[in-house]
């Protein structure tokens, strides 16, 4: 595998890498991506479906990733730099020493996302411009058996750094559609053949649990506060989550994983 030496922080071989904090909050990198960490870095190489730009790599983290860094394709370049100058490069202390450099390609179309027929669960994303919960909200979809996710516009990138992070790298190989409204989502599962649910803690909904579970159904879940739009519950089947009295939200990842659990364990 090719090993090059970074000396400076101006070599101009990493300048993917520069200053990825502040890119990746103004969605600087434009058709790459950056990860970040052995569990994301493992996930991209084994099953992740983008192409691999580069590695960039603390000098003292080559040794302990010997194994991993043999499935690196022969024409990837890994970047190897003293903790200092990666940390110049980066922009901030790179405690991990650990980054790599995806290719988005081209982008997928709900039609892609979603599968033609048999049993399929997607989950639709309105308005969640956090992290946190975009990635948190990947994890939950991998781990209970989603076909996809659809995010509308104003959601943030499912391939920023932080939110592959938090998504335990679940963004780098679960299908995803990024654009339009949430309108156009719920027409595009609808038009996949899929009943559409939107969760709400409003009290007219139906309460989850009382709900048979659809061979192919969409979950729509919107931002943290806010919630769904009125026109988008009026769009779909308003669904509540019981809870305590008193008490009517949760997190808007923690509410795709109850739901999310639901309609797995109704297949099992």
């Amino acid at each position: 595998m090719p090993v090059f030496q970074v000396t400076a922080a101006d070599d101009p071989r990493v300048a993917a890498y520069a200053g990825i904090r502040e890119r990746d909050l103004t969605s600087g990198h434009g058709a790459r991506f950056i990860v970040e960490g052995k569990v994301t870095l493992e996930t991209l190489l084994m099953r992740g479906r983008f192409a691999v730009e580069s590695l960039f790599l603390c000098e003292t983290r080559t040794a302990p990733l010997t194994s991993l860094l043999g499935r690196v394709p022969d024409d990837v370049p890994i970047y190897v730099a003293p903790q200092g100058v990666m940390d110049a490069v980066a922009g901030f202390a790179m405690h991990r020493g650990v980054l790599a450099c995806g290719l988005k390609g081209p982008p997928l179309a709900p039609k892609d996302v979603l599968p033609a027929d048999g049993y399929s669960t997607a989950l639709l994303l309105a308005g969640l411009s956090n992290h946190d919960n975009v990635g948190a909200c990947f994890r939950n979809a991998a781990a209970f058996g989603a076909t996809g996710v659809l995010l509308d516009s104003e959601s943030c990138d499912p391939l920023y750094r932080k939110a592959i992070r938090v998504s335990s790298g679940a963004a780098l190989w679960l299908p995803f559609a990024h654009g339009g409204t949430g309108a156009g989502l719920i027409e595009a599962a609808e038009a996949a053949g899929h009943e559409v649910w939107a969760l709400t803690p409003r009290e007219d909904a139906e309460p989850l649990s009382a709900l048979a579970v659809p061979a192919r159904l969409a979950l729509v879940m919107g931002a943290e506060g806010p919630g769904l739009p009125a026109p988008l519950i009026a769009r779909a089947r308003p669904v509540r989550i019981p809870m305590t009295q008193g008490f009517d939200s949760v997190n808007v990842a923690t509410a795709a994983a109850l739901a999310l659990s639901h309609v797995f364990n109704s297949r099992v």
